[in-house]
């Protein structure tokens, strides 16, 4: 195992997955957040997001002494060999990752940092960054390695903890080496290379990913077309190893803190370099088509007018197994729904009655379960892919409602169910029922 103490930067949801997770290979870590009543709730073992073994994880960390929390950057840096960076590294409004924060707490640390500590990105950052961060802590004794995440919310537990590869890459092929070391324990691959290669490996990496999703919402769109089901053509190309099974399932599109971002952000780097990439434009558009398309089913099954019809959403996370509204495709569909008139109800699991309006949740009403969302809805919606929408009693539901129209965006209803309480079935990719 790599000797010296880890600190991380940052103790949002890469930030402390990573921490707790590191912690759990039996390596010292210290978390430093520049928020000290979130440090303090950490510190008793208090997770403040939801994400399937995290507070397990943090628990253990805590009582095995080897997880900690303190207050600010330089409090965690000190002493520290490596130092991960894993800071917010928000849109810019024009594409551009806004990396103020990442270089005042690089320029914050720099002055405290031990001889021959090495600095860790782990934020999503454009390539470049890390020559840009070297000359930041202007200090030639002080290694910078891209290293890159690849955790999905609702897995990142599992996600750490069984990597599919390590990406590493700086100047310093040393202390890129060190960085590897510190993940031996999975036995994982370890990719070393260049610091642009990096960075840029987790951009490309994302894109790819919406790019898939996007090109089966368009498959899923022609499949109802021409009397199709989606569901059985993934089937059939997830077979082929070329292709794989994941990220073949038909949606409401692709959303969350990583997809939107860094796809606009591998455009903009492309477009910066004078790069034409049609693809990822085409990417971009193919998801807010298939939002217009499930706005297009509920408008339709109101009888051509939103205007002051209920609409009962079930979901609104941007997927389920978190509580993240960011980017989430069931609010981009509920805008378009709201645009129109329409009166939005709506029940997420994981969202309290309570949060608050705005930006992340435009002009829809939660409830606190699934049969209050129904109660004298026109229209049913089903959004984000919770489990309990496929338990739920469709006869109860039915009662509620004064019309009888479920629109499936994520495939969780039964037909046989549903045609059994009277619904009429309106399903994404396969003809309706």
């Amino acid at each position: 195992m790599a000797d010296g103490r880890i600190a991380v930067i940052g103790s949002g949801y890469v930030g402390l997955t990573s921490g707790a997770c590191l912690a759990s290979l039996g390596h010292d870590v210290v978390c430093g957040d520049s928020d000290a009543t979130k440090v303090a709730a950490l510190s008793r073992g208090e997770v403040p997001i939801l994400e399937p073994g995290l507070d397990e994880m943090v628990a253990k960390g805590i009582a095995s002494g080897r997880l900690t929390f303190v207050h600010g950057a330089t409090a965690a840096a000190k002493g520290s060999r490596y130092i991960f960076l894993c800071l917010p590294t928000p849109d810019g409004g024009d594409g551009r990752a806004d990396l103020r924060i990442v270089h005042n707490v690089v320029a914050e640390i720099g002055p405290v940092l031990d001889p021959g500590a090495i600095l860790v990105t782990k934020s999503t950052v454009p390539v470049g960054t890390a020559h840009d961060i070297t000359a930041t802590v202007a200090r030639p004794d002080i290694a910078v390695v891209s290293n890159p995440e690849f955790l999905q919310e609702g897995t990142a537990v599992r996600n750490f903890m069984n990597p599919d590869r390590i990406v590493v890459g700086s100047t310093d092929r040393v202390a890129a080496e060190a960085v590897a070391e510190l993940y031996a324990a999975f036995g994982a691959p370890s990719v070393v290379t260049s610091p642009e290669s990096s960075e840029l490996i987790k951009y490309a990496s994302n894109a790819f990913l919406a790019m898939k999703l996007s090109f089966i919402n368009s498959i899923g769109a022609l499949a109802e077309t021409v009397g199709a089901d989606v569901a059985e053509i993934a089937n059939g190309m997830g077979f082929d190893e070329r292709i794989g099974p994941k990220f073949l399932r038909t949606g409401p599109g692709w959303g969350g803190s990583c997809f939107p971002k860094d796809t606009r952000a591998l455009a903009t780097i492309a477009a910066d370099h004078h790069v034409q990439f049609p693809l990822l434009e085409a990417t971009t558009v193919s998801n807010d088509q298939a939002q217009d398309r499930v706005a297009d089913k509920v408008r339709a099954a109101a009888g051509g007018s939103l205007d002051g019809v209920v609409v009962a959403l079930w979901g609104l996370t941007f997927k389920a197994g978190t509580d993240d509204l960011r980017d989430s495709p069931a609010l981009a569909v509920a805008g378009r729904l709201a645009a129109e008139g329409a009166v939005l109800r709506g029940y997420d699991p994981a969202i309290s009655v309570d949060v608050k309006a705005g930006k992340d949740r435009p002009d829809v009403t939660v409830v606190p379960d699934a049969y209050s969302a129904v109660a004298g809805a026109e229209v049913l919606v089903v959004l984000t892919e919770w489990p309990i929408f496929s338990e739920l009693d469709l006869v109860k539901t039915a009662e509620g409602m004064t019309g009888r129209t479920i629109v499936d965006g994520r495939g969780m209803i039964d037909p046989a169910a549903a045609a059994a309480a009277g619904f009429r079935l309106v399903p994404l990719g396969r003809p309706a029922h």
